[in-house]
């Protein structure tokens, strides 16, 4: 398979897979730590109302949820690719933060929880994804 096709194909994946880690931590959040009473979670109106509610405790697993699901898709593209090149984790560290992004207009939050997230929560851990992976490279013999 030519190397550019393996790598695209191989950084969408790791996206994807970065997307439904993002996704699960969303999911399971509401169990570990219970929204605001009469909070209603499942519509976006109802987010709207529950963010006045929310205390910094609510934000945690949203941005562990863009932090992990940025850090495992800049590892895997870095991990699986043919090379390790530093594009793909500014290629995953863009999309998740475009999402973000988008996010933070749909789903307005406290200015602390909006800075914290797209200033730490997307290309830091992309940079971290990518230096991991490069460890594993030097320890591992799969490639």
């Amino acid at each position: 398979m030519h190397p550019f096709l393996r790598n695209t194909l191989v950084t969408i994946a790791a996206i994807i897979a970065g997307a439904l880690i993002n996704g699960l931590i969303i999911q399971i959040s509401p169990n570990i730590i219970p929204p605001p009473a009469g909070a209603d979670l499942q519509t976006e109106q109802g987010l709207k109302a529950a963010m006045l509610m929310m205390e910094p405790k609510h934000f945690l697993f949203p941005w562990l949820a863009h932090a992990l699901g940025t850090l495992l898709a800049a590892f895997l593209a870095t991990r699986f690719s043919t090379f390790a090149w530093q594009g793909y984790i500014l290629i995953c560290g863009g999309i998740f933060f475009l999402g973000g992004a988008a996010m933070m207009r749909i789903l307005p939050s406290p200015l602390w929880f909006t800075l914290t997230d797209l200033l730490l929560a997307y290309f830091p851990m992309a940079w971290l994804g990518y230096l991991l992976a490069k460890r594993s490279l030097k320890t591992s013999p799969i490639k």
